[in-house]
């Protein structure tokens, strides 16, 4: 044990909260999951600033909400001088490193008005939000070329299944009666195996490219922080044997939805309903074609973690290293008559999040369940204080969760913020609505969730008596509602109008301006013996000439 212990960030990608045996999933058992809860913190309100996955990854990322970095979609670059939490642990002489996806988007003009070689050392961590990449592998879709910054398809080849696309063809393709190679984009063949065995699979590979990056820290010795990504069970849906058909309709939860939602007379909600996706999962026999494989790819990936971390007890690395689980937002599976993800019900917005601190001063909190209100953002100011690193509060949004993991006072929040920008989507299409205004924000205080709508009416659940959120309430004529909608779209504006751009006012920076007001601006001030009796400074030192003019 040292003062700086590694971190292990784990992140799955698309994984619902209660998808997992510790979070209550009656079929589903993650026992090495579990176990990780048993020896940390399980969070139970964890929140993501962005229900897709672009946005959610870059706030995490940086520590700071989609309002303050920008990148509001997939797809949308991340700006060329946005701090990250790579470029903060490196400041503290950590190193920052991915294994896996973060669907970064390098702002590739804003390097080139720079003259920025993309290339270059600088380059190369602008473009991946900051980390230094050991591996990174964002997928693909069906049609795309090689991957051009993951090693994995090349790994697929030596491994003896070639093709134009080994991804697609082996990792997320089947074969079947018929001996034909079916590809699970369509969700018709989610029950199919996939046609490569599992030590070849994505979830085994980016598991033993993590083992191979700590073999690698072990001979440099600075303290790191791995970020591994997992790719899954992020779409598409399909698993390599034997966990293609460990599950089946026995093992699916009812959908939680009611027919007052369908029936829904809100613009933007029936707009969501209508969009290709949500049509598709609102069916059953989609939601029990596709189930069964999304929990076969989070049985895969608990094994595969459980293989990574007794090989980290094997190693002596379990006792230095903070191990984060979590994921990027949820998935709705059909419940409210959606799929995917991109709107605000816990099952899309809430995650998992566990935190194990192997630290003496954790010892206390060992098997805890928090119920505190814990946004993505917290978590790099808690990688930044375990590294030793400047808390930057003038970039960083986020919180300090080490309060928590500690079993001490000092961690607190009156609500969690997310934000989703639909300009892309069927939605705005559908409803004509600009740019500008197609985006919707959501507050949550533990009881109320509030969603403003930009041009449309809010929604409002009450998960006190509502815990389902089957009944809105945004439109509702009770006094108690109003007051209520009042009180949240306030405290939504006064979030907004919090200082969020000032990055480059350091504590060194604001105590000049503070000098300066104090002793340095003469503005104001009648005559000599007014300055000095504001100032205690005798006017005689400050001037040249000792005189007022």
């Amino acid at each position: 044990m040292t003062d700086r212990p590694n971190v292990l960030w784990i992140m799955a990608d698309q994984l619902r909260f209660d998808y997992l045996s510790c979070y209550g999933h009656p079929h589903l058992h993650t026992p090495h999951i579990d176990a990780l809860a048993a020896r940390g913190v399980r969070f139970t309100n964890a929140y993501v600033q962005s229900p897709v996955c672009g946005p959610s990854r870059m706030s995490a990322y940086t520590g700071r909400y989609v309002r303050s970095h920008g990148s509001t979609w997939n797809g949308m670059p991340l700006r060329v001088g946005e701090p990250t939490l790579g470029d903060h642990l490196r400041d503290a002489g950590a190193r920052a490193v991915l294994v896996g996806k973060t669907h970064m988007v390098a702002d590739a003009e804003g390097m080139a008005w720079l003259g920025i070689d993309p290339a270059s050392e600088i380059g190369v961590r602008r473009s991946e939000c900051g980390f230094e990449p050991f591996e990174r592998d964002d997928g693909l879709h069906p049609d795309s070329p090689r991957q051009n910054w993951s090693a994995y398809d090349d790994y697929l080849v030596a491994h003896g299944f070639e093709s134009q696309n080994p991804w697609e063809d082996f990792a997320n393709s089947g074969i079947d009666a018929d001996g034909e190679l079916m590809s699970a984009w369509l969700l018709k063949n989610s029950r199919l195996a996939a046609n490569v065995p599992e030590e070849h699979s994505e979830t085994a590979y980016m598991t033993d490219r993590a083992m191979a990056f700590m073999e690698e820290a072990a001979e440099d010795g600075r303290p790191w922080m791995c970020h591994l990504s997992y790719i899954k069970p992020h779409w598409p849906y399909i698993v390599p044997a034997p966990y293609h058909d460990m599950y089946d309709e026995r093992h699916i939860i009812d959908p939680v939805r009611s027919d007052a939602e369908r029936d829904t007379d809100h613009p933007l909600m029936a707009a969501y309903l209508d969009a290709r996706v949500c049509r598709s999962f609102a069916r059953d026999h989609v939601r029990s074609h596709v189930i069964p494989a999304y929990m076969g790819l989070i049985k895969q990936l608990d094994d595969n973690l459980g293989r990574l971390f007794a090989w980290m007890d094997d190693k002596g690395l379990s006792e230095n290293t903070i191990i984060a689980f979590t994921s990027d937002h949820g998935d709705y599976m059909g419940d409210h008559w959606m799929g995917d993800k991109d709107f605000y019900h816990e099952m899309a917005v809430k995650v998992p999040l566990i935190i194990a601190d192997p630290r003496p001063e954790a010892n206390g909190t060992r098997g805890d369940v928090s119920d505190a209100l814990v946004e993505m953002i917290d978590l790099a100011p808690t990688f930044m204080a375990a590294a030793g690193a400047e808390a930057k509060s003038h970039i960083i949004e986020g919180r300090d969760l080490t309060p928590v993991l500690h079993g001490r006072d000092g961690f607190s929040r009156r609500y969690v913020i997310s934000e989703h920008d639909y300009q892309w989507s069927d939605m705005a299409r559908a409803l004509d609505v600009p740019q500008e205004d197609a985006h919707t924000k959501m507050i949550f205080d533990g009881r109320w969730k509030y969603v403003r709508c930009e041009g449309f009416p809010p929604i409002l659940f009450d998960l006190e008596s509502d815990p389902q959120e089957l009944v809105d309430l945004g439109r509702s004529e009770d006094d108690a509602h109003i007051r209520v909608r009042a009180r949240m779209e306030d405290a939504l504006l006064t979030w907004g109008m919090q200082h969020h751009t000032r990055i480059t006012a350091t504590s060194g920076v604001l105590a000049r301006q503070k000098k300066a007001a104090e002793t340095g601006i003469l503005i104001g001030f009648w005559d000599e013996e007014e300055y000095e009796a504001a100032t205690g400074i005798a006017f005689a030192d400050l001037t040249p000439h000792g005189k007022g003019n």
